[in-house]
Formats: C-alpha cells, structure tokens, sequence
C-alpha cells in the first residue's frame, strides 16, 4: 500500500526538533543545577543529579514530541478540521480489498484488510467465489453503473469533493454522479427508513476525528471488483483523520452477522487532488455502457 507522501521527511524534522529541544533543557538544568554554589564540588554533585533528572524526563516526553504534526492542518469556521476538497485513494482495493496479483485491466495490490483477511462464513463463501467469476458481467457498479455504495465509493479510482458545513458535510464523487449527505447536526438515523445504494450515514467529531456512522445499506452492492459482498444487516463505521493538509487517514469498520465472523477494519490515506483548476468531472457510466452494448448511444435529448 502506498505510504503517505513526505513521511521522511516529516520523520527528519522530529528527529531534528528532539535534538534541539534536548540540548536546550539540559543547558538549562546546568545552569539552573550551578546557581547558588560557590565550590566547584557543590555545583559537580548538584549538576549531575538535575542532568540525569533533565534526561530522564526528556525521555518520558520524546513520544508526544514524535506524535506532533509537522504542519498545521487547515480548520474552518468552527474550529474543526476543514476538509474541503478533492480527495482520491491511490491504491488498488477497488479491485480487491485483499493481497492480489495482477491479470488484464487489473493491477497487482496489496492489502487493506486488518490481519489480511476478510472474515467471511463458511455459507457467506460460496457466493463470494461466485462474484469472482462473473464480477465482469455482474459487478452492480462497473458493469451495471449502480452507485458503488459505502465504503466501496470512497476508494473508488476516482476523485470525489467533500463540501462541509458544521451541520452537513456531502460528498459528491466522480463516479456514477454518486452523493451522500452525512448529517452532523446530532439527528439519528430515522425509524423504518429503507435501504439504499449509499445509506444513511450519521456524523459525530470525536477530537479532530469525523466519525460516521453508516446503515441501510442496499445487499446488491459490492465492496470491490473481485465480489466480496455483505448483506441488509451491513453496519459501517467510517474515521476521517486530517494528518497534514494534503493527507486523510480513511478507516472503516465493517459490521455483519450474516456473511462475516466478526466486525473487521480497512485502512488506507486519502491524497488531496493539487492540479490547477481541478474539480469533478463528468463519467457516463450507463452512457458508456450504452455505446458497448448497443453502439451509437446518446444522451436523453441529443440529436
């Protein structure tokens, strides 16, 4: 899976940081350890246990200096992280969320899976083989131009905008005019709503961490191109991290008594789209699909 960009580096400037810091507090214990001692024994014994007490305690300090950001993320109006923006997976979990080689049209991967493996039923395998076989004909969303669904739409080899306001954040993505609203304002999911291709999806700032809460997933979507599937009774749980201003951490936690064993978690960064100019752009899907099938399409409309 591919790192974040710039992580070296940021790495460099820890390291430099530490050291800086270090020196300065030891300095400073010295000198604070030789004030008031007029011999030279005095101020030896005094400096060496304020220089060992100054060690000890720099070292209890390293890992919150290690864990502070390199630069400042952007934050909106209210104080909480702005997202606005494009953003796209660089990856190929797409195709398959787990290790994969490559075959035509399809590259190589690793994966994004925690521990390597979907948790899969026994009974909930069988139809997961299925998909892999027919996933060229029977993909609900590449070969049908259904919205992929969630998590599937996020990592998607396509941009997606997010547009946020402090009770609302929606997404738009490039693939299948696809759309979600993530309602942030404290409303729950409401009673006897029915399932749908993207959900329902509920948001809650954790620190500087959105959380979102996804149900009434429509069974017909897949969670990659390879055919691993899941049922109604699918419950995601998304975390968007800003880690730099450019970078996302994207998890997900997948959720389903019928097909899986246990809850398990994807992850993987989210790169902000820096071209000139750049903004979502127009893929037909059905329109595309259209043309192979029964050749000279066009749009509702055109002449």
């Amino acid at each position: 899976m591919l790192k974040f960009l710039g992580f070296g580096l940021r790495t460099r400037v820890y390291e430099k940081r530490a050291g800086k810091q270090k020196r300065l507090y030891l300095c400073f214990a010295v000198k604070l350890a030789c004030s008031g001692h007029k011999s030279y024994d005095g101020c030896h014994m005094n400096k060496r246990a304020v220089v060992l007490f100054a060690f000890w305690s720099f070292l209890l300090a390293l890992p919150a200096l290690a864990q502070a950001p390199a630069r400042g993320i952007p934050r909106a109006a209210d104080g909480k992280p702005d997202f606005n923006g494009l953003w796209q997976v660089l990856g190929t979990a797409a195709w398959d969320l787990e290790d994969h080689n490559g075959s035509l049209r399809m590259p190589a991967g690793q994966g994004v899976v925690e521990g390597g493996a979907i948790p899969y039923q026994a009974s909930a395998l069988p139809k997961k083989r299925e998909n892999f076989q027919t996933r060229d004909i029977n993909d609900p969303a590449e070969a049908a131009c259904y919205m992929p669904g969630i998590p599937r739409a996020t990592y998607m080899p396509f941009p997606f905008e997010i547009i946020q306001n402090p009770k609302l954040i929606t997404m738009s993505y490039e693939f299948g005019h696809a759309r979600r609203s993530i309602f942030t304002d404290g409303s729950p999911h409401p009673d006897g709503f029915p399932d749908f291709w993207m959900g329902d999806s509920r948001g809650r700032w954790e620190g500087d961490t959105l959380v979102v809460d996804v149900t009434n997933l429509d069974d017909r979507t897949w969670l990659d191109h390879a055919g691993n599937h899941h049922s109604d009774a699918l419950h995601v749980v998304e975390r968007y991290t800003m880690t730099d201003p450019d970078h996302i951490l994207y998890e997900a936690t997948l959720e389903d008594s019928k097909v899986f064993t246990r809850p398990w978690k994807i992850s993987m960064p989210l790169y902000r789209r820096m071209e000139k100019n750049v903004r979502i752009l127009e893929y037909e899907c059905v329109q595309y699909i259209q043309e192979q099938k029964y050749g000279n399409a066009k749009p509702v409309g055109a002449k």
